[in-house]
């Protein structure tokens, strides 16, 4: 899907042809916009990584399910699933979607090259849109890679046309549209993961 504009860096203080953006998080002290920091998480053991591997399989095992695959009482299984939530090593639990069958048939990787420095900015915007389920600050010929699944072409548009590339930061877009693709997640019949 060829943008309107692609390619074409928009007329922005921070931005001159001969200048590519790079995207370096600033560093400064931390202020009322930044992140809180994270501790550092606990090393893992063996049934740690097991209780990971069962809850990425099925993310709705219950705990005495999981303690008894891993051979421990329930309430070290509660406990050690509660610590890894508040390490940070479990971030959430969710459903593996069908987005196609869920009606969003339209799915695309939207590459951004943004203002340097303006990554938390342009993150928390790309947030917000409806659809987006992938953002990631990457390195190379752009600087943001974005997974969006909408409902069909013409809702992809105005996501990109308007709503992405109204952002200020955004200087210049890239839509790739994905025709089939197929979710990797753990499975039984898959080699052992986080071993």
């Amino acid at each position: 899907m060829a943008d309107k504009g692609e390619e074409q860096r928009r007329a922005t203080p921070a931005a001159t042809p001969s200048a590519a953006p790079s995207v370096v998080p600033p560093a400064t002290p931390a202020g009322p916009a930044a992140e809180p920091p994270v501790p550092p998480a606990r090393p893992l053991d063996s049934i740690d990584r097991d209780i990971l591997r069962i809850l990425r399989t099925d993310g709705r095992a219950s705990i005495r399910s999981v303690a008894e695959r891993v051979h421990v009482s329930r309430a070290n299984a509660y406990a050690r699933i509660n610590r890894l939530v508040e390490d940070g090593v479990i971030r959430g639990f969710g459903a593996r979607v069908d987005h196609e069958r869920a009606g969003q048939g339209a799915s695309a990787y939207i590459t951004l090259k943004i203002v340097q420095n303006s990554w938390r900015t342009v993150r928390e915007q790309l947030q917000a849109l409806p659809g987006a389920t992938h953002i990631a600050l990457v390195s190379g010929d752009f600087d943001v890679l974005l997974l969006v699944h909408t409902p069909d072409n013409r809702a992809l548009r105005e996501l990109v046309l308007t709503r992405i590339q109204s952002i200020p930061e955004v200087l210049s877009t890239r839509t790739l549209l994905v025709f089939e693709e197929t979710d990797l997640g753990p499975r039984p019949d898959r080699p052992a993961e986080l071993a």
